[in-house]
């Protein structure tokens, strides 16, 4: 079949033939020409295929990605791959997809604050392996944009969450949302920030939607992120800091806040990659190297662009000399 066409899409024959028809020649608009003149379009418009450079800017979405939740999926390996930019694309590819869901809002708020964690170098076995190292210290800078970013996904998540709560209560995606909305500000606060009783108040905030989740549905596993770091920092601090920490309504149980934190890793969905992470350094905290090998390798496998776990598991093979040895 001849493949030229006019930049309009008409085959130039046709053209052709209405302009004999105007000079009274072929009469194209009689009878049977008229009929063979419109199966002619037909075909054309059924084999017309745009250029490679058209159908480039398209938006490749099959109908495996035409779920949010799936697109977020994606946007969290990318994170965890440290694809930010993709990550945060993906995300708001889902924004626009369920454009009264808090859950892809609260996807691009984690990738920012994963990004400035990259950046500063805080997901390391040594900021974690001392409770002091772990809080204090002096405070770290943002990158400016980024926290421009960070704080406008984070109200977006909180409007259309509590949007959703006035008409629902019970609404698992807002509880949800509002669950890690909580937490990211705890890390902020803890990690980057160094204030402790910020810290300690969003880690609060964070356990009572987690609760109220898993009231609901206690199978909404990632929301045990929340309590499960809640309960495992505040056991791990001393007793008379536990007692005081109590009274003001937190709840700190080292052994207990594993457990939940185990369940992440072993049936979460968005953070399971991330509970494996807060675990392997537990275990490398306590001596447990044949555990967090094991954790680490499979974030390795499973997230090749990021160094971080490949830089850990060398630690393992190299370790550095005790203090006084050479």
């Amino acid at each position: 079949m001849q493949q030229a066409r006019d930049g309009a899409g008409m085959h130039p024959n046709l053209l052709v033939s209405c302009a004999r028809n105007d000079l009274g020649v072929s009469p194209l608009f009689s009878g049977f020409k008229i009929r063979t003149a419109l199966a002619a379009i037909v075909v054309i418009a059924l084999s017309w295929q745009p250029s490679a450079a058209a159908q480039s800017t398209q938006p490749i979405i099959s109908a495996q990605t035409q779920n949010p939740d799936a697109l977020l999926d994606q946007s969290f390996n990318a994170m965890y791959n440290l694809r930010f930019d993709e990550a945060f694309r993906l995300a708001e590819a889902a924004k626009r997809m369920a454009n009264d869901d808090p859950v892809p809002w609260m996807a691009q708020a984690c990738a920012v604050l994963f990004r400035e964690f990259d950046r500063l170098h805080i997901l390391r076995s040594e900021l974690f392996g001392i409770d002091e190292r772990f809080t204090d210290g002096p405070a770290m800078a943002w990158d400016p944009q980024r926290r421009r970013d960070f704080d406008n996904a984070l109200i977006g998540t909180e409007r259309l969450a509590q949007e959703r709560l006035r008409q629902n209560k019970n609404d698992s995606r807002a509880l949800f949302a509002l669950t890690l909305v909580n937490g990211l500000r705890a890390d902020d606060a803890a990690l980057i920030a160094k204030k402790k009783f910020s810290a300690l108040s969003y880690t609060k905030s964070a356990n009572g939607y987690a609760e109220r989740l898993l009231a609901l549905s206690p199978d909404y596993y990632d929301a045990y992120i929340a309590t499960g770091m809640g309960k495992y920092i505040i056991g791990s601090k001393a007793a008379p800091v536990r007692w005081m920490l109590r009274l003001g309504g937190f709840k700190g149980d080292q052994e207990q806040g594993l457990k939940e934190l185990g369940l992440v890793a072993d049936h979460g969905r968005f953070l399971m990659p991330f509970a494996r992470i807060l675990l392997a350094f537990d275990d490398l905290r306590h001596k447990n190297t044949a555990a967090a090998r094991k954790k680490l390798e499979w974030l390795r496998e499973r997230f090749p662009n990021n160094p971080l776990f490949s830089q850990e598991i060398a630690k393992l093979d190299h370790p550095a000399p005790a203090p006084g040895q050479n």
